[in-house]
């Protein structure tokens, strides 16, 4: 690996490190529960946003976010996801799906709501920020591909092997992964790569979240 393949060596070796990451996450998830996770591997930490005690319900849209906080307190995760994908669609003004377009415009003040909603009843497993900061850290400035979005879905539970989860086989439990929830808005048995779907989607969501600070 010195001189690597036509010169790549370094291309070689940033692409093992990040392939050592996603599997490193992935045996985490996959170990015996009975076992001393800290003697078989320890996962890489990642930062998480603080959660206030009280979240100011105000809406710039004039959304009422009461139901969704019930839903979550009971965690009630699978009615939560979708009236989270409702409510957006409501902001949006959308019936069935979301473009990228309407996530480029989609009102800092409901985002932040949502995402602390899920962060704080979920004791700061569940959010899009949290899905953030995990494809962050996989990105680590890569360019967007469909590799690494594919690893990032293996990460959250979104893909098992080498395919991708419908939603009807979404995990609608406290011990999914770490960003399995929300997910009903990113239309998982739509699943896209590049250009398109899914990927694109989310990677909109991301960019939003970071010009909104979340």
């Amino acid at each position: 690996m010195r001189y690597g393949y036509k010169g790549q060596g370094s291309y070689i070796i940033y692409h093992l490190t990040s392939r050592i990451f996603v599997c490193q996450i992935y045996s985490h998830q996959i170990i015996n529960q009975k076992q001393s996770v800290a003697t078989i591997i320890q996962p890489p930490a990642i930062s998480v946003p603080q959660t206030p005690p009280s979240i100011q319900l105000k809406s710039a849209k004039g959304i009422d976010y009461r139901n969704l906080e019930d839903l979550l307190k009971r965690q009630q995760w699978k009615q939560a996801d979708i009236i989270t994908f409702e409510t957006m669609l409501r902001i949006c003004n959308r019936h069935k799906f979301l473009r990228v377009e309407d996530i480029d415009i989609f009102p800092c003040e409901d985002l932040q709501i949502i995402d602390q909603l899920w962060l704080k009843y979920s004791q700061e497993k569940f959010g899009f920020s949290i899905q953030k900061q995990i494809f962050d850290r996989l990105d680590n400035g890569q360019q967007y591909n469909d590799k690494l979005w594919d690893d990032f879905g293996l990460i959250i539970g979104w893909r098992k092997g080498n395919k991708n989860i419908r939603y009807d086989r979404a995990i609608f439990d406290i011990n999914a992964p770490r960003g399995h929830l929300p997910c009903r808005i990113f239309d998982l048995w739509n699943w896209g790569g590049v250009g398109g779907g899914t990927g694109s989607l989310f990677y909109s969501l991301a960019s939003r979240l970071a010009k909104c600070n979340i």
